[in-house]
């Protein structure tokens, strides 16, 4: 609704103000070629975040002081806070960093974008910057034109510097052919009620714009030409400050809670310094003052003196409010409850932002996390269709007590389990891999891959537990104990695999990792009634009918198949690194994948040659020990574990 009043009513002002006024084109003119710069100049920037600036900010948000200093680095380069809202809010929403560390950033950024406000007050009303525009444009379209992603990155930099001075130009150029016609200051506002009003249009002016860069800009340009007086020149960089939140506000729409939560509290520390400067504005006046003194502006320069305005309402911001943080932070929490621990809200996703798809490793770690989240709904479903809680099988659970409790829904119900649990989510993790792969390098095409292949797995798991359902329920009711105690095995083989696997998401230690994922397949393969011998033996001895035979060959090769999707993914979640698949992908052409990523979410081919090399003295240990070993029990466990050991090194041979 509230689109479809103000886009017409926007359109109508600036179509009167364009046939009353031929300066006013000029400036609407030039203040859209300068956002137009903006937007070239975002891009430009977002060539050169395939990684890189990820990587900064992983590193930078373990100290307030590094967040602080990265949100105003990353701001003063890019000269657009509204870029680093939105990679904070992308990170926050997949859990890199912390609430307190996006505040950090959001409060550093908001310091650092004042840079641009000095410059163009320094230089950018005092000269003629329309002759450096020309040739960035034209710089900037000739590298735009390369096939390097990197040239091409260069040349949207230049043609978006080029078009920000250019824009800045025509408004200097309009407010001064203005000025002939009509006099501005005329309008001007005295008291508080100057103050709120002039306040109110520039939050108005920066939500039309979506940019306080482009207020603020506009605002130099009418105070140099002394179309705007001082004062009313402050209260709008105020309204401007408050306006800029509209941003984040609108990169959280597609965040998490915690994306929210920082957006609210990016509006609350606006508005917060806002109403303090309102309310102490003629005190903050005299400061300024006495401040361009100490570093020898004229008393006349005002358009220097409002870059130092806009400078001391964000420090003085940062200063008054880190020592509450804290408490900020319970508010936004109580604003934004986490609804998360309501199980009926963990069915869509969490981690996956639209924001992050020009973010490449970013948005592999949202996914890495959100197919975590596919595979605990998995396992729930999964225990459900067979007709327990997870509460039956956690620690020593009683085995004969579980099977009694066995009863595995129909497919109906058990389609129901999957369109509630899984099958939106599965969705969401497709769409999002697949839009992300085609906005980033061919290079990640592999990782999306890979996260939509691994996905699938979990769907066909639940497809082959429905495959069960009719011989499970029939045959653990039989009377012949040797059907029956073999479908008992299938089903505490599952069990026994889901417990594994969930301990393998507990394991800190590479060769734990290893040993805990051989143990896993060993016991597959072990457990496998064809080449174990097992079927062969109960058809010779004639302990089973033909039909009972049929139905656990075909039910147990359902069970292995859910077994093997259910250990690939772990490997793939839980250990990503450690997938053969993955393995050979890097043996053939693509031996870089992802270093980074491989190191925040499994191990790197280097950390597996270093855990076989400790699992190899870890072997000639046991071997040693068994022979100075009395105990059969423990001998028995040394062999296991030497056997385990085998399968690794085995496994991983390069």
């Amino acid at each position: 609704m509230f689109n479809r009043i103000f886009l017409p009513t926007t359109l109508a002002i600036l179509t009167y103000g364009f046939w009353i006024s031929p300066d006013f084109k000029e400036i609407s003119a030039g203040v859209a070629i300068f956002l137009f710069g903006m937007l070239f100049l975002q891009q430009g920037f977002k060539a050169f975040t395939g990684g890189i600036l990820e990587k900064i900010l992983q590193k930078s948000n373990d100290r307030m002081w590094k967040s602080l200093l990265f949100g105003f680095s990353a701001s003063t380069l890019m000269q657009s806070s509204s870029l680093v809202s939105i990679l904070t809010i992308s990170f926050l929403s997949a859990e890199l960093i912390t609430l307190i560390q996006g505040l950090g950033i959001i409060f550093g950024a908001n310091v650092g974008t004042t840079t641009g406000a000095w410059l163009i007050a320094a230089f950018g009303m005092k000269i003629n910057i329309s002759a450096y525009a020309m040739p960035m444009l034209v710089f900037g379209m000739i590298f735009s034109f390369q096939k390097s992603k990197n040239l091409k990155g260069v040349g949207s930099i230049l043609a978006g510097l080029g078009f920000l001075f250019l824009g800045i130009h025509y408004m200097k150029v309009g407010f001064e052919s203005f000025q002939e016609n009509i006099n501005l200051i005329e309008y001007a506002m005295d008291g508080f009620l100057g103050i709120i009003t002039f306040v109110g249009i520039g939050i108005l002016a920066t939500i039309v714009m979506q940019s306080s860069h482009a207020t603020i800009i506009l605002v130099i340009a009418a105070l140099a030409t002394k179309q705007v007086t001082y004062e009313n020149a402050l209260a709008l960089v105020i309204g401007a400050n408050i306006g800029t939140t509209i941003t984040a506000v609108l990169g959280s729409l597609t965040g998490n809670i915690n994306g929210k939560r920082l957006a609210i509290a990016d509006v609350l520390f606006k508005t917060i310094t806002g109403v303090i400067f309102i309310i102490f504005l003629n005190q903050v006046i005299s400061v300024i003052d006495i401040l361009s003194n100490i570093i020898g502006l004229e008393n006349e320069n005002y358009t220097l003196k409002l870059a130092l305005f806009h400078s001391i309402f964000n420090i003085m911001g940062v200063i008054v409010l880190i020592p509450f943080i804290n408490k900020l932070i319970s508010l936004v929490n109580k604003i934004f409850p986490d609804k998360n621990k309501n199980l009926d809200n963990l069915y869509g996703n969490i981690y996956l932002n639209n924001a992050v798809f020009d973010f490449p490793d970013t948005a592999l770690i949202s996914l890495i996390k959100e197919v975590k989240h596919l595979y605990k709904n998995t396992i729930e479903v999964l225990i459900e269709s067979i007709g327990l809680d997870k509460k039956d099988i956690e620690g020593d659970y009683n085995s004969t007590e579980v099977i009694k409790k066995i009863n595995i829904l129909d497919s109906e119900e058990i389609d129901k389990l999957y369109n509630k649990k899984i099958k939106f989510l599965y969705g969401e993790i497709i769409d999002f891999a697949t839009k992300a792969q085609a906005n980033n390098p061919e290079k990640y095409a592999n990782d999306f891959y890979k996260i939509r292949y691994e996905s699938r797995r979990l769907v066909e798991v639940i497809k082959s537990i429905k495959h069960l359902q009719k011989n499970v329920n029939k045959y653990l009711k039989s009377t012949n104990l040797d059907i029956k105690s073999q479908y008992e095995n299938i089903i505490i083989d599952l069990i026994n695999t889901i417990k594994l696997i969930d301990e393998l998401s507990n394991k800190d230690l590479n060769e734990e990792k290893l040993k805990l994922l051989a143990k896993i397949e060993i016991n597959e393969k072990e457990r496998d009634i064809i080449s174990n011998g097992i079927i062969d033996s109960l058809i010779r001895e004639n302990r089973v009918t033909n039909e009972m035979a049929t139905s656990l060959i075909n039910d147990s090769n359902y069970k292995n198949l859910a077994l093997n999707n259910l250990l690939e993914i772990a490997e793939f979640a839980f250990n990503n690194e450690i997938s053969e698949e993955i393995i050979e992908i890097k043996s053939k052409k693509n031996k870089k994948i992802n270093n980074w990523f491989n190191k925040t979410f499994g191990l790197s081919e280097k950390e597996i040659e270093k855990s076989i090399k400790k699992l190899k003295r870890r072997k000639t240990f046991l071997k040693d020990k068994i022979k100075k070993e009395k105990n059969k029990d423990e001998i028995l466990k040394i062999k296991e574990e030497i056997k385990n050991i085998d399968f690794i090194i085995e496994k991983y041979k390069r």
